[in-house]
């Protein structure tokens, strides 16, 4: 399979206390690649680190190649000619990405003067076409307004505006749908998978919306303590979920058919990273747990079903998941 990005060992420690433990993981060209996991398993830091978007307090080894090209310890010249260019980033949230004083369309404009050499009245008519492209009414009545004029998901929207302006290879959407209701939701992501068609670009979609992840996203990399711990095609992986984590976060969601049920969360709490513990990570949280997964931490390993999988003691597949992927299909 032909990679667009291919991540190897990347690991980042921040103070000296690790906060990602040999990430691997690869995009193929006009793949939806969805990366999901509770709030501080590293998916965001992922992404910041493969790009050189971290502080310079954090500490990045690994390898991460675009097109046979080594960003990992890159000069900054070579890593500004890829961000925006060949890879864009929309950010957590938009109205604090979005610069408060400036008025949008110059942001766009300074967008595409820097990623497709465009000035002046040629760069205000593209701009204006991006606008129109997202979404967004009224576009040349709305060029001059600045960001705290828009609502949040025409923020939202034009924060994929400037991300696009670049015609990038692959888009790294980071929780683009925080914050707003389940309407402009779906609207954002309809939007997203309608881009990717038509500009034939990648995608990587970090999210918590378990739902979203099925509806844009082709296949499924589960974090937790910064670690990939599942990987597989997105049907695959929501029927018949391996990992006890991976099952744990379907099973503390609600059913949208049926009766209702109480929930059923994943006890106790997410490990601290100060603290290294020996064996897998998910070990105390985990039903499955034997004496073994207290000593040894599991590696991420092919399996017959074509999926990836770091665990010792799997969930059978003879039990269905609760969750199943039909759930979710029409949910947004």
């Amino acid at each position: 399979m032909t990679k667009l990005v291919e991540i190897r060992d990347l690991r980042v420690a921040f103070d000296g206390i690790e906060v990602l433990h040999g990430i691997n993981l690869s995009v193929a060209p006009g793949e939806a690649l969805g990366l999901v996991g509770e709030s501080g398993c590293g998916k965001s830091v992922t992404w910041l680190a493969a790009l050189g978007l971290l502080p310079s307090k954090a500490s990045v080894s690994g390898s991460v190649v675009v097109d046979d090209q080594e960003l990992s310890g890159a000069a900054r010249t070579v890593l500004e000619n890829v961000r925006g260019g060949r890879v864009a980033m929309i950010f957590q949230d938009a109205s604090s990405a979005l610069n408060p004083v400036l008025k949008v369309g110059k942001q766009l404009c300074e967008a595409l003067r820097l990623h497709r050499g465009l000035t002046g009245a040629a760069a205000k008519a593209r701009a204006l076409e991006l606008m129109d492209t997202v979404g967004i009414p009224d576009a040349r009545g709305r060029f001059n307004l600045y960001p705290h004029e828009f609502s949040g998901g025409q923020c939202q929207r034009l924060m994929i505006a400037m991300a696009i302006a670049g015609e990038p290879d692959l888009l790294i959407a980071d929780e683009p749908t925080t914050a707003l209701d389940a309407t402009i939701q779906a609207q954002i992501l309809d939007l997203l998978t309608q881009l990717r068609q038509d500009m034939n670009m990648a995608m990587v979609f970090i999210s918590h919306d378990l739902g979203a992840v099925a509806q844009v996203c082709e296949r499924v990399c589960v974090m937790y303590a910064g670690r990939i711990v599942e990987e597989g095609e997105v049907k695959m992986l929501f029927d018949r979920p391996s990992h006890p984590y991976t099952r744990g976060l379907f099973d503390a969601l609600p059913r949208l058919d049926g009766p209702r049920t109480p929930l059923v969360p994943i006890r106790g709490n997410v490990p601290d990273p100060r603290k290294k513990l020996p064996g897998c990570a998910f070990a105390p949280r985990c039903t499955q747990a034997r004496a073994f997964c207290q000593q040894e931490v599991p590696s991420l390993l092919p399996q017959t079903d074509g999926r990836k999988l770091a665990c010792a003691f799997p969930i059978s597949h003879s039990r269905p998941a609760e969750t199943p992927q039909k759930q979710f299909e029409g949910a947004l």
